[in-house]
């Protein structure tokens, strides 16, 4: 039996489910995959309170959009395409569990799939949905001039690659303030179906903040990864924290405080050396005006003493005249 000859027998299968029967087929709303990983859709024929031993005659599994089923057994044969097959490696007819498995899960698998069951008590026919995602990069900045400076400003881009679905870029200051509308973001789809974002920040020469963030954000909402890029004065773009792009930028606080503590020796050295150097001054400034006038004492009282000897030598001569 070829893929066309099962595809009108599923039709059949199809229309002819759903009758009364003892058996259903209950499948999970919605199952998530990982792209590049492995992915389960969940299915298991479920019977009425008493009905046993159950056989398991027919199992379509067929994606919405696509002509030919991915997996079916019939006549104890299974066939299937590939990256399709049971969950259970050792699936018998005797199995309830119908839940489909692939592998190396794609974008192209998104969608809705339907599980048809028939066994020797009924048959059913069950829905269920596939979401897939796919996490994006760490976004990268780089400058689009050589040089990005608070004083001359210039245009950050950023870039993330890898992701499903469609997300969005969003700029951040220093101080968390959303810079995200003054941005530019393009998307682009690559063959795989993944995207790529790219946003572009343009600064105005002044620019108050020394830091901005690129974050990428899931289509829930959720912020997968960010990076930081440090804006200085006369630093080129490649100036970022080690070098690497990616990395977050050093905080200033990391580098002034040691320069801080480094300025306070100093400038306690040197009170200390212009304090001593008063003190010495002050010193030999009060010892000078003591020694002088102690000088001056001193000389008044030899005067005193020599011209007293004048004065009774004056009397002696005075008196040897008289006589």
């Amino acid at each position: 039996m070829n893929m066309a000859s099962i595809g009108i027998f599923i039709f059949t299968l199809i229309l002819t489910a759903g009758k009364a029967s003892f058996v259903n087929v209950h499948c999970k709303t919605e199952n998530m995959g990982q792209y590049g990983q492995q992915s389960l859709l969940e299915c298991a024929v479920e019977t009425s309170q008493g009905v046993t031993d159950v056989v398991i005659r027919t199992v379509s599994w067929k994606k919405e959009g696509v002509d030919e089923p991915l997996l079916v057994f019939h006549k104890e044969q299974t066939i299937k395409q590939p990256r399709y097959s049971f969950a259970e490696p050792s699936w018998n007819n005797r199995n309830m569990n119908v839940s489909l498995h692939i592998t190396n899960t794609a974008v192209e698998d998104q969608g809705v799939y339907t599980c048809v069951v028939m066994t020797d008590r009924g048959g059913e026919t069950s829905e269920t949905r596939l979401k897939v995602t796919a996490k994006y990069s760490k976004p990268n900045i780089s400058a689009e001039s050589e040089k990005v400076t608070q004083s001359t400003g210039g245009t950050l881009v950023c870039n993330t690659v890898g992701g499903y679905p469609k997300g969005e870029i969003r700029w951040f200051g220093e101080l968390n303030e959303d810079w995200t509308k003054s941005a530019k973001m393009e998307v682009k789809k690559t063959e795989s179906g993944l995207f790529e974002l790219s946003s572009k920040l343009t600064l105005l020469p002044g620019s108050t903040y020394s830091m901005y963030t690129c974050a990428v954000f899931n289509t829930s909402g959720g912020k997968e990864d960010e990076t930081t890029f440090e804006v200085r004065d006369g630093q080129d773009a490649s100036g970022r924290s080690g070098g690497e792009p990616g990395k977050p930028s050093v905080p200033a606080t990391t580098i002034v405080a040691p320069l801080v503590v480094i300025g306070s020796l100093i400038v306690g050295l040197l009170g200390l050396i212009l304090y001593r150097r008063r003190s010495i001054q002050a010193r030999r400034f009060s010892a000078t005006p003591l020694m002088s006038d102690h000088r001056e004492v001193r000389t008044c009282e030899s005067d005193a003493e020599e011209g007293g000897s004048r004065e009774m030598d004056r009397g002696k001569t005075s008196q040897d005249t008289l006589a």
